[in-house]
């Protein structure tokens, strides 16, 4: 005999209207992931840009799965999600939040690239304007200045160096 929905045994494993746990634990690690898109990139970033790409999608989906599952078996008062995860863990739909995690991980690290990428095609471009029409120098106004080095200079005495923080100074 069949039971009524919403009432009894069921109730204790679904709850009408809130996700199974699989779905939580999906939205909940891609979530994850696009808040950590910092952390990613920071590690990427240490990583020397050069991550190989079966280790490339390990810089941050393990970390991301562990923090949401932790935080999914931490939920109090829900004793539906309880009860769900006391069901067995199946692995293909882990593999499968693992897959998507991974490919956006991957997804996310390629729009950093590309965002490179266009930064130094426009510094080149910049770079080569420059030294086809050179810049006198606003000091001056006389010499034109020249670039060597990450360091732009004038005879007239003007010394403009990049520090590692980007930002530029001018000595004179």
């Amino acid at each position: 005999m069949a039971e009524a929905p919403g009432s009894g045994r069921r109730s204790l494993y679904k709850a009408a209207g809130s996700p199974s746990w699989k779905e939580a634990f999906r939205q909940g690690c891609l979530e994850r992931m696009r808040n950590s898109r910092d952390r990613l990139l920071n590690r990427y970033r240490q990583a020397g840009g050069g991550v190989p790409g079966s280790a490339q999608s390990t810089l941050l989906v393990h970390e991301v799965m562990e923090e949401e599952w932790s935080a999914l078996r931490s939920v109090e008062g829900r004793p539906e999600v309880s009860a769900q995860l006391e069901e067995p863990v199946d692995l293909a739909v882990l593999e499968e939040i693992q897959q998507e995690l991974a490919d956006q991980e991957r997804s996310i690290i390629s729009e950093y690239e590309k965002s490179l990428q266009f930064d130094e095609r426009c510094l080149s471009i910049i770079l080569a304007e420059w030294e086809a029409n050179p810049l006198i120098c606003p000091v001056c106004t006389k010499s034109n200045l020249r670039v060597a080095n990450g360091v732009v200079t004038c005879p007239c005495g003007l010394y403009l160096s990049n520090h590692a923080c980007d930002t530029w100074t001018a000595i004179l």
